[in-house]
Formats: C-alpha cells, structure tokens, sequence
C-alpha cells in the first residue's frame, strides 16, 4: 500500500517545484487506484490539501493544480504497463503486455482519471493538449521500439512499416478504451489488441512464403 502521509521537500529558492506537489494527496484527487481497483471507504481518506501549502506549490491556482495530477495521470498510464512494454522482444512479451494493458483497463471500467481532469481544466488548453500528445507520442515510440526489436530477431517481416503499424494499434487501443468506457464493454479493446498482434505475425508469415 502506498505511503499517504508524505510530501516532497519544498524547493530552495530558484528551484522549481516538485510536480506534483504531493503524491500521495494527487492520488486522492485524481480518482481510481491503479490497474482500476476503486479506494476501500473504510479506510480513511487522506486529510484535504491545506489550501495555503498548495498555493506555495500552485500559485497559479486550480488550472495548475490539475494539470499537474494529469501528468501524474498520464505517466501512470505508461508505468501500468511496465515492465512488459518496455521490453516487448518476444511474443510472449507481448503477449503479457496484452494481458496487463487489458486487465488495467477492465479493472478501470467506465472510469478515466485522465479523461475527468481533463474536462474539467478544458482540453483544448495548451497545457492539457501537451500532456496527452506527449503521452500518445511515449506510448507509440515504446510499441514501435518493441516492433523493431521483432525484426532484429527475424520475427516480424523486415519490410514491416513499424511506426505505422505502432500508430494504428495505438489508434485501436484508444478506440477500444473509449468503447469500454461508454459501454462498459472490453470486447473492443481486446479485439483491437489481438487483431494487432495477430497482424504482426501475419507479416511474419507472409515474409517466409516463397
């Protein structure tokens, strides 16, 4: 269980602050637990952010607020995948990728921390925008470097587009989570991920014919 007492250090003067301010009360804002699993109300929830302490860190108040534990969000998006995704090398790898990213996101069901802070900060703010392109761009970059690492094994076709191919599971991923979320329906997402993969090792197939 995590720590839900402490904070970061304040910064010396010339410092930047820490982001986020305090992790354990971002967690209390910013809604389910990791891998989706919701907070046990009979536990005690963790004492609101004294206003003043989060004005020392946040002065610009409670657009800055949220953006900071949407980047907390957004991170945890990623680290909820680890270590499978950064090490997709065999297909048993990503195979345990697959299972993971689908647990996390059935566990979550029709919740998205992400998503919520987002409506309420505007997503069309350029803070909000940076956060989700950078963590689209992560994201992709980790399954096109998976990809790559298939073809340095001869297993996937060397002639595979491997950032197109990394964008479009990407895509279907995304498609797959909005469906779960409006409906409550993993069949998307799954359909999504195994059609992906499968797709890969088509091309392997394909590459072997003569």
């Amino acid at each position: 269980m995590r720590e839900r007492g402490r904070c970061e250090a304040a910064p010396r003067a010339g410092e930047p602050g820490p982001t986020p301010l305090c992790r354990p009360r971002v967690e209390g804002l910013s809604g389910p637990s990791p891998h989706g699993s919701r907070r046990d109300d009979s536990h005690p929830r963790p004492a609101p952010v004294d206003v003043h302490h989060r004005l020392h860190y946040f002065p610009d108040g409670k657009d800055q607020l949220l953006l900071a534990v949407a980047r907390f969000e957004a991170d945890r998006v990623l680290a909820d995948q680890q270590p499978h995704l950064g090490r997709l090398d065999s297909w048993e790898s990503w195979q345990q990728w697959r299972d993971v990213l689908v647990e996390r996101y059935e566990g979550q069901g029709d919740t998205c921390p992400l998503g919520a802070l987002f409506l309420q900060v505007g997503p069309r703010r350029p803070g909000a925008r940076a956060i989700v392109t950078e963590l689209m761009r992560q994201w992709q970059d980790q399954l096109a470097a998976g990809m790559r690492a298939l073809r340095s094994k001869g297993l996937v076709s060397p002639a595979l587009d491997v950032d197109r191919a990394a964008a479009a599971l990407l895509a279907g991923i995304q498609g797959g989570v909005s469906i779960l979320i409006s409906t409550g329906d993993s069949a998307h997402l799954r359909a999504a991920v195994d059609t992906g993969i499968e797709h890969l090792r088509t091309a392997t197939d394909r590459s072997r014919l003569p």
